[in-house]
């Protein structure tokens, strides 16, 4: 299977840079797996949106799937009692 190029979008990318290092290693490692499969076991997809999360811990990653030009774009990293806000 081919992998998906993934994107990060520069207000996600402060997110992440916002949280603590410990933390932030573990959410790179699972940002980084979304390029060799966009929908692993636990993701799920948001009702009344085109975004799919995952769950790392406390926080979790909003991200969108593009399958005709094989991307992932990464909206949002956050606390989950936040980032759905």
């Amino acid at each position: 299977m081919a992998s998906y190029r993934l994107l990060i979008k520069p207000s996600a990318a402060k997110e992440m840079e916002a949280l603590p290092k410990r933390d932030r290693a573990r959410l790179v490692e699972r940002i980084a797996g979304l390029a060799s499969a966009p929908r692993p076991t636990g993701s799920e997809k948001l009702s009344g949106e085109e975004h799919y999360r995952i769950r790392q811990g406390v926080y979790r990653v909003l991200y969108a799937i593009d399958d005709t030009n094989r991307s992932v774009v990464v909206v949002k990293i956050g606390h989950r009692r936040d980032v759905y806000r």
